[in-house]
């Protein structure tokens, strides 16, 4: 498995954020995990990528790339001066001109990143994020804010990440269930820190039904 997580549990202070998460993913999925705001799905990402530890068994691969919710840009910067800063500072040896072209910013690039609409600087978050050939693609809430265009742009954008190399997984969380249908092959239903559903998208019938008796209190 590329992500083998056992018997993980987070607590902040006295509350318990995450209680006994249990999860595996195998290379070249796009596994949802969908849930409400509050359910844990943020926290359960910032482990996988290191930037919080948490008590239990969490393997994943050496090669993350990770898109925040609050993507973390200089405004000030032009699109290709960004990445080519990302670049030099982690050393990464991909070329940025076809991570331009992968991730559809060659029209934009002439701009300043704070003259980008939300959807262009999602992109730019993305090829960032894909610097240096992740087996693994972690995105947190990568399309909230967006208008309808943006939504399908991104959507597009992100399933053909996997079609382009059939070895890279992601991990994407999300509270749109229209979002869950779209992209993913399975989804992982979280709440109040807990699994309550991990199943194939084709096996589930009523993806509506699946998430209000999974969040129901």
């Amino acid at each position: 498995m590329l992500v083998s997580i056992k018997n993980l549990n987070k607590h902040i202070g006295e509350q318990q954020i995450l209680n006994n998460i249990t999860l595996d993913v195998p290379e070249g999925q796009i596994v949802g995990l969908l849930g409400p705001n509050g359910a844990g799905k943020s926290t359960l990402m910032k482990i996988m990528t290191g930037i919080w530890q948490g008590e239990g068994q969490v393997q994943v691969p050496e090669r993350i790339g990770y898109l925040p919710e609050q993507n973390p840009l200089y405004g000030e910067m032009y699109v290709r001066e960004f990445l080519t800063m990302m670049k030099n500072l982690t050393g990464a040896t991909d070329d940025i001109e076809q991570l331009i072209d992968l991730v559809g910013l060659r029209p934009e690039v002439h701009k300043r990143i704070r003259e980008l609409s939300k959807g262009y600087k999602q992109r730019v978050g993305l090829a960032h994020a894909m610097m240096g050939q992740p087996e693994l693609l972690i995105l947190d809430e990568p399309t909230t804010g967006l208008d309808p265009n943006q939504l399908i742009e991104i959507r597009q954008l992100i399933k053909g990440l996997t079609m382009h190399d059939s070895r890279c997984t992601v991990i994407l969380s999300t509270h749109v269930l229209q979002e869950v249908r779209e992209m993913c092959d399975r989804v992982v239903l979280l709440d109040h820190g807990t699994i309550k559903a991990d199943k194939p998208i084709t096996e589930i019938a009523d993806l509506e039904q699946l998430f209000t008796d999974g969040t129901r209190i």
